[in-house]
């Protein structure tokens, strides 16, 4: 059984692992700020640390099967935490959402039993909260910007992806980040695999926001011929993944929401790694 204290620990550190992955197109690493002027990496870190004792609570909601609607106050309050943090940069709302989500499912595996596989927790989230996930957003809380262009673009989002049990981190990054593996590569390595998967396949609403159906269409583009190229394997994969970093800075293009779901895979991946 995986204690909230451990799952807030493997969270924290996933966040941590995403961050310090580079190249990483267009995102804040520790090696630049990416297509940001507002945040780098000690911004990050301020973060990231302001939401370990959050991400506790949140899986000890979980443990108990807390009805949604507990779990968004929570979330609420690890937010503001985020922004008291960063100076009013948002660094981790989403992945907030879909990490706290996740912990929660695990968290309440663990007191049922049973280990954290991609079925359990994908159950346990259709079971308890993925119908609360469907419903309208209470009023006098304003939807987000990943939410309206959501809807605007019909792409999934943050809250589409948590009520189908998150397809982007079970069904791309996950299976990704295992065929690397399998193959034989090293960490930093599968993280880019994975990356890139979710880059070619995934409706980001933070590219839509910035930069509309045709950002979104060059980012996959960029993603397949990566792939084409011999993806994550070869001996050049680093500065094949720099060259479209940096163009991908010159564009403004930030798929925040790809980062957002690496570090959930990263996270699940690690969860099980724990319950071996």
């Amino acid at each position: 059984m995986l204690a909230s204290r451990v799952i807030a620990r493997i969270a924290t550190r996933a966040l941590w692992d995403e961050l310090a992955l580079y190249p990483k197109p267009g995102l804040v690493s520790l090696h630049d700020t990416g297509a940001h002027a507002d945040m780098d990496a000690s911004t990050f870190v301020r973060s990231l640390f302001a939401l370990r004792k959050h991400f506790r609570a949140i899986a000890a909601a979980g443990a108990s099967a807390a009805p949604f609607d507990e779990l968004r106050i929570l979330g609420q309050r690890a937010e503001a935490a985020m922004l008291r943090a960063t100076g009013g940069v948002n660094t981790h709302r989403g992945a907030l959402f879909i990490l706290g989500l996740l912990g929660a499912a695990a968290a309440l595996l663990g007191v049922r039993g049973r280990t954290p596989t991609d079925e359990h927790l994908r159950s346990a989230l259709r079971a308890t909260w993925c119908a609360a996930l469907r419903e309208p957003v209470p009023s006098g809380e304003p939807p987000s910007h990943g939410m309206e262009v959501a809807k605007r673009y019909g792409a999934l989002g943050a809250r589409g992806e948590a009520a189908d049990a998150f397809p982007s981190v079970f069904e791309v990054a996950l299976p990704a980040l295992r065929d690397a593996r399998r193959r034989g590569v090293d960490a930093r390595r599968t993280r880019i695999a994975a990356f890139f998967a979710l880059l070619e396949r995934v409706e980001d609403t933070n590219v839509l926001y910035r930069a509309g159906s045709a950002g979104l269409e060059y980012v996959g583009a960029s993603a397949r011929r990566f792939h084409a190229a011999g993806g994550c394997d070869t001996a050049d994969a680093f500065v094949r993944a720099a060259a479209i970093h940096r163009d991908f800075v010159v564009r403004g293009l930030s798929p925040g929401g790809c980062a957002d779901l690496l570090a959930a895979a990263l996270f699940v991946d690690a969860l099980q790694a724990a319950s071996r």
